[in-house]
């Protein structure tokens, strides 16, 4: 239920092709909206979430909370972005200093995933439970800790970088420059690669998983081996950080039960014999960005 004295934050939510904004009062999200993100680079970035932010204030001018999440890597104290590789030109951007120059106002910066993170935490599908693991599955694979509420990042700030385990030493090298990390050979893009190089022509993450539950032996080993190391990653972090529930989401995810499935029944046989891994599917969608921002300018 909203709660009418709750303070009024701002959440914006930068991606690769658009930028999603939104006011948060209390569970309710208000006056929706969607740019497109400027490809000029990053002072034009900044200056379509200052427009944004004005307009926002102007239908609602007790919102002075703002939160902006980002794809990418941040520094120790979120107040640059090292890189957006979905965004041109987004490399060791002052994000934070930027937009208090354009608004005179404080900004809060949060990682993508772990703005969403928060949001299912809070508002989603794992609302209510003390401690929750949420990954997206996607183009690369990024994920977020909460525990009592808060984002966990750990001593350096990097807590929850699950796509960067390694889950295959010697394997495909990842954007990071590591071999065998588990975005390396899980998310979308390792899925279409493989399936492509099976298959011997150009198959998209999409096919690849028809292809699949269609029963083609090449497809079905490509799908079923990345979703065995998903859940591989998982039954691992259920038995070191023992969370209440993992929440997944993201493009890939969104095939449904066939993901589902596959992963849960690989972390379920590499957990057995310590704790069950309950894995809920992500309840926000679209939205998750935009309320996870809004959320880190009020808890962060």
């Amino acid at each position: 239920m909203t709660n009418l004295t709750e303070p009024l934050s701002i959440g914006i939510d930068v991606g690769g092709t658009k930028i999603a904004s939104g006011v948060l009062r209390g569970d309710e999200l208000l006056s929706a909206h969607v740019i497109p993100t400027p490809d000029t680079g990053w002072e034009s970035v900044l200056d379509a979430i200052a427009g944004d932010v004005r307009r926002l204030q102007e239908r609602h001018p007790d919102a002075r909370l703002i939160g902006v999440g980002i794809p990418g890597p941040l520094n120790a104290d979120r107040t640059r972005v090292k890189f957006a590789p979905n965004i041109y030109g987004f490399t060791d951007v002052p994000m934070v200093d930027g937009l208090r120059d354009r608004l005179g106002q404080r900004v809060v910066l949060e990682n993508d995933a772990k703005a969403a993170a928060l949001a299912e935490a809070h508002l989603g599908a794992a609302r209510g439970a003390e401690s929750s693991i949420y990954v997206t599955v996607s183009t690369g694979i990024g994920s977020g800790i909460v525990l009592n509420g808060r984002i966990w990042r750990g001593r350096h700030g990097i807590a929850g970088e699950i796509g960067h385990i390694t889950a295959l030493p010697g394997g495909p090298v990842s954007g990071a420059g590591l071999d065998g990390a588990l975005e390396a050979v899980a998310s979308g893009t390792a899925i279409a690669r493989d399936a492509s190089f099976a298959l011997n022509r150009d198959v998209s993450t999409a096919e690849a998983f028809q292809l699949a539950q269609q029963g083609h032996p090449a497809a079905r080993r490509v799908v079923g081996q990345a979703l065995r190391y998903i859940g591989i990653a998982l039954a691992d972090l259920q038995k070191t950080i023992d969370p209440e529930v993992f929440v997944i989401g993201g493009g890939v995810a969104s095939v449904g039960d066939y993901f589902f499935h596959g992963v849960q029944a690989a972390a379920d046989e590499y957990a057995q014999g310590f704790a069950p891994v309950t894995i809920r599917r992500a309840q926000l969608a679209g939205n998750a960005g935009v309320i996870g921002a809004a959320l880190a300018a009020r808890h962060g």
